[in-house]
C-alpha cells in the first residue's frame, strides 16, 4: 500500500498582495518623487544614482536567480516580478529626468510619457512616438536594451522554470 503524496502548496495570497502594494508604493514613488532635482544640474549625482540603482537591482536579480537555481529561493516568481517592475520604475525615471532636457527626447514630456516609452522599450514593440533625440538618451536606450537581454530575460526565464516546477508538482500531487 503505498502513501498519498502531500496536498500541494496553497497559492501564497500574501505574497502577492505584497507584490501589488509593493508595486503601488514604487509607482506612488516614480510619480511623486522631486525627480527634477536630478538631471543636468546635478549630472554626476544623477550618473551615480543610476548606476547604483542598476548595480544593486542587478545584485538582488542574479541573487534570486542564483537561488532559484539552488532550489533555496523563497516567493522565486514574486521576487523576480517585483523586480523586473523595480528595473522598469528605475528606467522610466532615468528618461523622465533626460526628457527634461528637450534635447534629449522628442516627444517625452510627463512622467507618463517617460514610463509608457520604458514599457513600450521593454517590450520591444518600438512605436516611434517618443525617439531619443540626444546621445545621451540613446546611451541609456541601449543601456536598457542590453539590461532586457541579458538580466531581464534571464529573471522571465527563472520565474517561468519556477511556475513551471510548481505547475508540475501540484500535478504529480493529485495525479
Amino acid at each position: 500500500m503505498s502513501e498519498d503524496p502531500p496536498p500541494p502548496p496553497p497559492v501564497d495570497v500574501r505574497a502577492w498582495l505584497w507584490l501589488l502594494g509593493a508595486s503601488a508604493l514604487l509607482m506612488a514613488g516614480y510619480f511623486t518623487l522631486p525627480l527634477e532635482w536630478l538631471g543636468e544640474r546635478r549630472p554626476l549625482l544623477s550618473w551615480l544614482v543610476f548606476a547604483g540603482a542598476l548595480v544593486g537591482l542587478t545584485w538582488l536579480l542574479v541573487a534570486k536567480i542564483v537561488g532559484v537555481m539552488r532550489g533555496t529561493a523563497k516567493r522565486p516568481v514574486v521576487w523576480l516580478a517585483f523586480l523586473i517592475f523595480l528595473a522598469l520604475t528605475i528606467f522610466a525615471g532615468t528618461y523622465y529626468v533626460l526628457g527634461a532636457h528637450k534635447a534629449e527626447f522628442a516627444g517625452l514630456e510627463t512622467r507618463l510619457d517617460a514610463l509608457y516609452f520604458t514599457v513600450v522599450t521593454m517590450a520591444t514593440v518600438g512605436y516611434g512616438d517618443i525617439t531619443p533625440a540626444g546621445q545621451t538618451a540613446r546611451l541609456v536606450v541601449v543601456l536598457q536594451i542590453g539590461y532586457n537581454f541579458v538580466f531581464l530575460a534571464a529573471a522571465a526565464g527563472t520565474a517561468s522554470r519556477a511556475i513551471r516546477g510548481n505547475v508540475e508538482r501540484r500535478i504529480r500531487g493529485q495525479g
